[in-house]
């Protein structure tokens, strides 16, 4: 059984456009994130999943390995499922979305994600949440929140604030969703065949998605958060990072 990162890679972006190829102390950020995820122990191969010849070949370029795959894919997770399609990866193996705009998340985040498949080969899906330390991050929208139920598993993903306290007195945490994705080759087949669910539509979420059709998400907390690139004046941001790591 393998376990294969897949970071799904569009050049066009309304906010940033050529954003996965912006330098960052001088390597194209697509280069960050592949090196990142080929430092996490459970991986075997990493593949860089565009739309774009200019990515595509970019990765070649520094040796990566890039699969050319559908405009018309609806999510990120779209077209990891087409990209593990054409890799003809096993149905049992196990396929890891990385976020291409995530240039320094810890690596170790991404065994987190797996372990529960590894220990439970029944579950189809799981992803990353985060303990809000920023409360900024609580009420803005680019920030996805997560709540959970008793077993860990998604009750729902949504921009706004959840829970939401309405006694001033009660003090609780609030989790972010980080973006990353653990996923069997067989759920993905699954996932591309489902139609767009409501909520997925309302929120902007393709996680939510899979929850309208009845498919479970574990979710794990992490320890590490995972800085993101959404506009041209977060590159300073990453470099200033890299500073201090």
């Amino acid at each position: 059984m393998k376990t294969v990162v897949i970071i799904p890679s569009r050049y066009g972006s309304t906010r940033f456009p050529g954003k996965p190829l912006a330098p960052i102390a001088g390597k194209p950020m697509i280069k960050w994130v592949c090196e990142k995820a080929k430092q996490s122990k459970n991986v075997t191969d990493v593949y860089v999943a565009t739309d774009d010849r200019r990515i595509y070949d970019t990765v070649l370029n520094f040796g990566g390995n890039a699969v050319m795959t559908s405009e018309e894919n609806r999510s990120g997770t779209d077209r990891v499922g087409e990209a593990a399609e054409k890799m003809d990866l096993g149905q049992d193996d196990i396929v890891i979305n990385v976020q291409g705009d995530q240039p320094f998340f810890n690596p170790h985040c991404l065994d987190q994600l797996v372990a529960p498949i590894l220990k439970d080969p029944g579950l189809s899906m799981s992803t990353l949440a985060f303990k809000i330390v920023d409360k900024n991050e609580i009420t803005n929208p680019k920030d996805c929140k997560v709540t959970f139920d008793q077993q860990g598993y998604a009750l729902y993903f949504s921009r706004s604030p959840i829970p939401f306290g309405r006694d001033p007195q009660i003090r609780f945490d609030t989790y972010k969703h980080l973006g990353f994705y653990a996923y069997t080759r067989r759920f993905l087949d699954i996932f591309r065949t489902l139609p767009e669910g409501n909520l997925e539509k309302i929120e902007k979420l393709e996680q939510l998605r899979a929850i309208e059709y009845g498919h479970r998400i574990k979710v794990v907390i992490s320890e590490y958060d995972s800085p993101e690139v959404d506009l041209p004046e977060d590159i300073a941001r990453m470099e200033k990072i890299l500073e201090n790591s």
